[in-house]
């Protein structure tokens, strides 16, 4: 995982053209229904210092509502994390409340 991804702007062509006015409008994505979710629940220990957390992977949507559902398994588990980048990263081996607690919700989740 990248810590600074580069963004992206679609099909770009370099073009000679002086009088050719060319600008970038940012691609929203839209938010799949719960139901159409297939999230991937793992833990990782990769770049944390040997301690382990929770990864929440498969997330399609908007950045709001990346956070919006970081934040409601944040409170249900009580623990910390983040949300980006598409996924979901809770501190701890918190696999399956984080399944329960999904699956309770409309997701499609799997324990990895």
């Amino acid at each position: 995982m990248a810590k600074n991804p580069k963004p992206t702007y679609g099909n770009i062509v370099y073009s000679t053209n002086k009088e050719l006015n060319f600008q970038l409008q940012p691609q929203e994505v839209e938010t799949l229904p719960p139901a159409n979710q297939k999230l991937q629940v793992q833990i990782s220990k990769k770049g944390r210092g040997g301690k382990t957390a929770t990864v929440v992977m498969g997330f399609v949507g908007s950045e709001k509502d990346l956070d919006a559902l970081g934040k409601h398994l944040r409170q249900k588990c009580g623990v910390g994390g983040s949300a980006k980048d598409g996924e979901i990263i809770l501190q701890g081996d918190l696999r399956d409340k984080a399944v329960e607690i999904l699956l309770k919700d409309g997701y499609r989740a799997k324990r990895i």
